[in-house]
């Protein structure tokens, strides 16, 4: 499961980037300004916001210490800053003056890259401020960087499509085009891959464009045996541009944002949908995980950032298994006294335990065996309880079918075919919602809280995840 904890609503104008440090959260805008938090409650740091830019802010990026953050913007400068005191400690002037797009640190905090908006991308001493190598793209603005894990490599993405890998000497090594329309955003993955020979270091690295792909790669490099990049899938789920991509800290999950105003959580080792999260209400332009939580944060062109939590069983797909393997079927008698009590059948209990009715039983029961073996007698009994297995069924399909929990309402725990935003920012079927206010008056399903509205909007960013899930699953 995750669960939204908390929104962010402090920026003026579109979130463009957020990351995160082991204490604190960062937020850049177009708004110009850099927004710092803390992760023990959300609290805007005293010396928040940062100001310095004269224009939009595209990117920021902390040093793996979490001591030094960097921001980058279309006023051609990538700016350094002390994340504990908001302090500006330099100033890094992109030659040619372009507007900087992205920056990021290099794993052991030598080196700051920034891509800008002319093709070219620079290599920054971080420690001496000083421009150290740089390189170019042709006809495309840099739009995406990434350094490998042991800090070797470095992968830049262009407007024009082209991923670009360069040692740490901003030698090119390789180039290909990666998405035909575009590439928004690229990631590495921390954790190595099993496999590698030899001294072969294997990583996993992930790209996403224009084309409402993302693409996840093999990246192999050694001195000696040289370097190269493997194609390995693609993952499917938005349907309009992704704009970010970002791994777990333990590589085990990738989350993605999109202009179809969602964001698709992705268990990596089986490469299945976990959850899609649909409370953004215009374009998903970040997302990044903390380094040593279960938190995401995702920003959006409405500008707020979204604090989403995980519990501790993502994104291990056994829990469904488990799930299976206790439901239904395995039910004891005494399981389906507690179910008939429950569906407020408490008449028929005995009857049920007289003729040892356990859960692999109730599923096969008809009207006929109802009427004939059980000697229920009367119509309004036998059509209640037909109804109730036929929900159960229903249930059982769906954790057999691996539906996302996103797309359960959580009031019925079925598929939603109409789901509406409440204004708890919970999601539900639009009718079981309904006669909830109706019945509860102003109450969240969820939290059990005061509502503060009773509108229901129409959810259809999530109605269309979910006819694209029930498209690819009923094939």
């Amino acid at each position: 499961m995750v669960k939204l904890i908390h929104t962010l609503a402090d920026h003026g104008d579109d979130v463009s980037c957020c990351a995160f440090s082991s204490t604190l959260l960062a937020t850049c805008s177009l708004d110009k300004t850099i927004r710092l938090y803390s992760l023990s409650d959300f609290a805007e740091l005293p010396h928040s916001p940062l100001k310095f830019h004269t224009y939009a802010v595209h990117c920021c990026s902390f040093s793996p210490s979490g001591h030094v953050l960097a921001s980058c913007s279309t006023d051609g400068t990538t700016v350094l800053w002390s994340a504990h005191s908001g302090h500006t400690l330099t100033v890094l002037e992109q030659p040619g003056g372009s507007p900087v797009r992205v920056c990021c640190f290099s794993p052991d905090s030598t080196y700051l890259a920034s891509g800008a908006a002319d093709g070219s991308v620079v290599l920054w001493n971080a420690h001496s401020y000083k421009l150290y190598r740089c390189g170019s793209v042709k006809d495309s603005s840099l739009v995406a960087c990434a350094f490998s894990p042991d800090g070797g490599l470095l992968v830049t993405g262009s407007s024009g499509g082209d991923l670009t890998v360069w040692d740490d000497r901003m030698r090119c090594l390789h180039s290909e085009k990666a998405h035909d329309l575009g590439i928004t955003c690229c990631s590495f993955s921390s954790q190595p891959l099993s496999g590698g020979e030899h001294g072969l270091q294997l990583y996993r690295l992930a790209s996403c464009g224009q084309d409402c792909e993302i693409k996840l790669w093999v990246v192999s490099f050694t001195r000696v045996l040289g370097f190269e990049l493997k194609y390995r899938s693609t993952l499917s789920g938005h349907c309009a541009p992704v704009l970010a991509c970002a791994f777990s800290h333990d590589g085990q999950m990738l989350a993605s944002g999109s202009v179809d105003k969602s964001v698709i959580i992705y268990d990596i080792g089986t490469q299945s949908v976990l959850h899609t999260l649909t409370q953004h209400t215009r374009y998903v332009t970040t997302c990044a995980f903390a380094p040593n939580t279960l938190l995401l944060a995702t920003g959006s062109m409405d500008k707020t950032v979204n604090i989403w939590q995980f519990d501790l069983e993502t994104p291990c797909q056994g829990s469904v298994n488990d799930q299976l393997k206790h439901f239904i079927e395995d039910w004891s008698e005494e399981d389906v006294s507690k179910w008939l009590r429950a569906q407020g059948l408490e008449d028929l209990v005995d009857i049920f335990r007289t003729n040892n009715i356990d859960g692999k039983e109730l599923l096969h029961l008809t009207k006929e065996s109802l009427a004939g073996d059980l000697k229920i007698e009367s119509l309004g009994l036998r059509s209640k309880v037909l109804r109730s297995i036929d929900e159960l069924r229903t249930r059982m399909e769906s954790l057999s079918s691996g539906i996302p929990d996103e797309f359960i309402c959580p009031i019925t725990r079925e598929l939603m075919k109409d789901p509406v935003i409440a204004s708890d920012g919970y999601s539900y079927e639009r009718e079981a919602m309904e006669s909830w206010i109706h019945k509860k008056k102003r109450t969240s399903p969820m939290t059990n809280l005061a509502l503060p509205s009773l509108v229901l909007t129409p959810n259809r960013t999530l109605k269309m995840a979910i006819n694209r899930w029930l498209e690819t699953h009923q094939k």
